[in-house]
């Protein structure tokens, strides 16, 4: 039977003593991303309390004045920290600006993280004392989930478990509370989110305030993700499809206009891009690469690939 949802996981089994309730999450998730890209996972580590706190200064933030929030844009950063306004970014491929304004919360490196760069700084809302603080403590929350997702991966492909920690911890991810505004008059081929794939290793989705998201099965139909409260929605990224050979899926996906009747309600989603060190290799690993499935993708780096990318969405200058 083809999907009509997407699968839904419980980290809790891979975190048990039971080896073989380990196993059956690492099979579980391994099978998922290989379908269909992205699962719905409970008993992560971000809890409801710390989410409604992190929605209600993202509320508060994007309810500023508009000409307060755009103090908080740096177009030297290339959208990599602070506001984005409204228009700015678009799919890969598309001249259409999305429908929705962002803030970005970037990396806070430990002492001896030894990175090959240096992350831009994270910008302060001097009007709001409480959002700084709350964002980092979702962005470590959601850091770590992260981390022992890519730890059930690494096992499912037949690496050491631990093969992404040096990786990904201090690696320049990226928490993105996004605004989608009422929709105020017909949109002229634009949607709050045009069909795309995600840059990074996994993407950690907090529940959004309300539905739109849809997610591209093999066969080319769109579903709608669904997943039960309180869960986080988890998807393979471009960085992850290429080092493992396209064995797990980036799985396109967009976020639909809702009917007319609700154009007057906002929407609000918090996503965590989780990416490695610039220097991390993303090669062809050798366990993803056989007769069966040749080496499809030229070597390059975690860095060099962002920088492609984000030129190719309007965020950076090509």
């Amino acid at each position: 039977m083809p999907l009509t949802n997407i699968p839904s996981v419980d980290l809790k089994k891979f975190l048990s003593e039971d080896s073989v309730e380990k196993q059956e999450f690492v099979n579980e998730i391994g099978s998922a991303y290989e379908e269909i890209g992205f699962v719905s996972l409970k008993n992560h580590f971000l809890s409801d309390e710390l989410m409604e706190k992190l929605y209600k200064e993202v509320k508060a933030f994007f309810d500023l004045p508009e000409d307060v929030k755009r103090q908080y844009e740096k177009e030297e950063l290339a959208g990599q920290r602070g506001y984005v306004s409204f228009g700015k970014e678009h799919a890969k491929g598309s001249s259409k600006g999305d429908l929705k304004e962002f803030w970005h919360f970037g990396q806070e490196p430990d002492e001896d993280a030894n990175l090959p760069e240096t992350y831009p700084d994270n910008i302060l809302v001097k009007e709001l004392p409480e959002f700084h603080i709350t964002g980092m403590q979702a962005y470590k929350a959601l850091e770590e989930t992260g981390i022992y997702v890519l730890r059930a991966l690494a096992i499912y492909i037949g690496l050491n478990e631990n093969y992404f920690d040096h990786w990904a911890r201090n690696g320049n991810s990226i928490l993105r509370p996004i605004h989608y505004p009422p929709i105020t008059e017909e949109p002229k081929g634009a949607v709050r989110a045009g069909a795309h794939g995600d840059i990074n290793l996994i993407t950690l989705l907090m529940g959004a305030s309300t539905g739109g998201l849809q997610v591209k099965r093999k066969d080319g139909e769109w579903i709608d993700a669904k997943p039960d409260e309180g869960d986080l929605v988890i998807n393979v990224g471009d960085m992850l499809e290429r080092h493992t050979n396209n064995k797990l899926r980036s799985t396109i996906h967009r976020v639909v206009n809702p009917p007319r009747e609700q154009w007057d309600k906002p929407r609000y989603s918090i996503p965590f891009f989780m990416h490695p060190r610039s220097d991390m290799k993303l090669n062809c690993l050798e366990e993803c690469i056989d007769e069966n499935n040749p080496k499809h993708y030229e070597d390059i780096t975690a860095g060099e690939f962002l920088n492609q990318r984000l030129a190719e969405i309007g965020l950076a200058k090509k």
